[in-house]
């Protein structure tokens, strides 16, 4: 019989967090090293990622931090050389990297056909691309080991699409899809205990999306805000805390035997048929 103390055991794991010091990566990474893991943040502004690696170091964990960019091979190999490194080859692959930006989402003032083309593949690579090419240097340890975890963060505007929100929603059903995908993949080619899932979060208030969903003189919920908490069947927005118990889920011998799930984390929007 197995010991359930152990089912959530990741003492000792090498953790890379990419977008670590964002809004929700920030507490996913402190849950990680909170859980025994060395963890490495990767995020693109330097003083975010000093507050993030501040945050862990404070607890007593260790943990390391880089300044790099997810869309650029280069940086990501420098990114692995460091981390390989301090803590050695990693176990545990967070992509956490992600936003949007108004300049690729339909507003009174920007109809669908004058996006600029530039944001809307700003947006798209930053999601997707940025996911794919991070498992690519930050995974291929795991795949010639043949044991790992991956766990991508997702959307539930990858599962029903938001008005306005373009690239955004169609980069998170790429990397929905490519989720699935890289779960077979990696199973049949590298072995069955290399998992790949994803984490697809409701609505929750961050940087990126919080011109969509409050007013910025007031902080009041704009009539899309309040739309959204209206077929939200638990009524509020998510807190980066909420996520933190999937995610020692997906990462630990306790999900062994799950792979190429997406796990809604939405408070039943996705349940609510609004009626």
């Amino acid at each position: 019989m197995a010991d359930h103390n152990l089912l959530f055991n990741i003492q000792g794991q090498t953790a890379v967090v990419t977008g670590g010091s964002g809004v929700l990566g920030k507490v996913m990474a402190r849950a990680l090293a909170e859980a025994g893991a060395r963890v490495a943040i990767l995020g693109s502004r330097p003083e975010t990622v000093e507050a993030a690696v501040q945050a862990i170091r404070a607890q007593g964990s260790e943990v390391l931090g880089i300044v790099g960019d997810v869309c650029e091979r280069n940086s990501l190999e420098e990114a692995l050389q460091k981390i390989t490194s301090a803590f050695g080859s990693p176990d545990i692959l967070l992509n956490a990297a992600g936003g949007n930006k108004p300049a690729a989402t339909i507003s009174a003032e920007r109809s669908f056909f004058d996006l600029d083309l530039q944001a809307v593949e700003n947006v798209f690579n930053l999601n997707f691309t940025g996911t794919l090419l991070a498992t690519q240097i930050l995974g291929r340890g795991m795949a010639e080991r043949g044991q790992g975890c991956i766990v991508n963060i997702s959307s539930m505007s990858a599962l029903r699409p938001l008005t306005n929100i373009v690239s955004y929603s169609a980069a998170k059903a790429a990397l929905s899809n490519f989720t699935q995908w890289l779960a077979v993949h990696m199973a049949q080619k590298y072995g069955t205990h290399l998992r790949v899932n994803a984490i697809a979060p409701g609505f929750f208030l961050t940087e990126q999306n919080r011109f969509l969903l409050t007013e910025a003189q007031t902080g009041e919920l704009t009539p899309r805000g309040q739309a959204i908490l209206n077929h939200t069947p638990m009524g509020r927005f998510g807190a980066a805390e909420d996520l933190i118990g999937a995610l020692l889920w997906l990462v630990s011998p306790a999900s062994a035997f799950v792979s190429g799930i997406v796990v809604p984390i939405d408070g039943g929007f996705s349940a609510f048929s609004g009626v």
